[in-house]
């Protein structure tokens, strides 16, 4: 049963997805993505082994809608500036094939921490594959190319989103820094209240606790601005240990602005 809180995210992203005014394929895709019920257990089931047996953030629904939510405005973004995805330049898709792509990445890519935080990208890949391959086949089913395309770009997004492997097209560079603009206090509000013993690690889930708002917006320089918004300079850690490690091995980072503001003060990154 999904939450409020999904149901609302689900609303926002259909209508983001509608916008694009494409040929059906996406929206069809992110409509399926989002109701089908074999995702929404293994989400619910990583996120109850993240938070409950290991003490980690969120790693479920809520956090792979927010990411995929993030990663539809910074691809919205970079369209309307003229940038063109890996898949459109390659000449092997459109970018109605990218965003797909992006949507499945991000719905997906932590479904491995329903085995465990170590390598949990490489189970992710695991688990997704078969989903993907269902998905694919009733949205292009007459198109072989189109499926194998989109999965495999898929299927890098989703092994390269924690930033510690090589990734080499736009689209994974897009999921990687959208999964690292997740770092708001309601992401880690739930682990810090269940007060598991102290260990290393923590000071993400204090430093999360003091990032009010992550705004993604058009730049002045550059397509993207990410104005990370904090209440104490403790989240700092957050911006500098995840955040930019993050859109530093990333191909959208040549992309990117980026900002940390915290007591009225504006500290440029990018």
């Amino acid at each position: 049963m999904k939450s409020q809180i999904e149901v609302s995210i689900d609303n926002k992203i259909i209508k983001m997805v509608e916008a694009f005014n494409l040929s059906g394929h996406a929206l069809r895709a992110i409509k399926e993505l989002l109701d089908d019920k074999e995702i929404q257990a293994a989400q619910e089931f990583a996120n109850n082994v993240s938070i409950v047996r290991l003490g980690f953030n969120d790693h479920g629904p809520v956090h792979m809608r927010k990411v995929t939510q993030s990663a539809i405005k910074m691809l919205d973004l970079l369209q309307k500036a003229g940038i063109k995805t890996n898949l459109e330049t390659d000449g092997y898709g459109t970018f109605e094939d990218s965003l797909l792509a992006v949507m499945l990445a991000t719905m997906l890519h932590d479904l491995g921490m329903a085995i465990g935080r170590q390598n949990h990208e490489a189970h992710s890949t695991i688990i997704a594959y078969p989903i993907i391959d269902k998905l694919l086949e009733k949205v292009y089913e007459n198109n072989l190319q189109k499926r194998v395309t989109i999965r495999s770009v898929a299927i890098e997004g989703i092994a390269g989103h924690m930033g510690t492997m090589t990734i080499s097209s736009l689209e994974a560079g897009i999921v990687q820094i959208a999964d690292g603009c997740d770092m708001t206090k309601g992401r880690a509000r739930i682990p810090i209240a269940l007060a598991h013993p102290p260990r290393v690690g923590h000071i993400h889930q204090f430093s999360a606790n003091s990032i009010e708002e992550v705004k993604i917006k058009e730049g002045t320089e550059k397509p993207i601005r990410i104005d990370v918004i904090m209440s104490s300079e403790v989240g700092l850690f957050q911006v500098e240990e995840v955040l930019m490690h993050k859109i530093a091995g990333s191909p959208a980072k040549q992309h990117i602005e980026l900002y940390a503001l915290v007591d009225n003060t504006e500290r440029r990154y990018l």
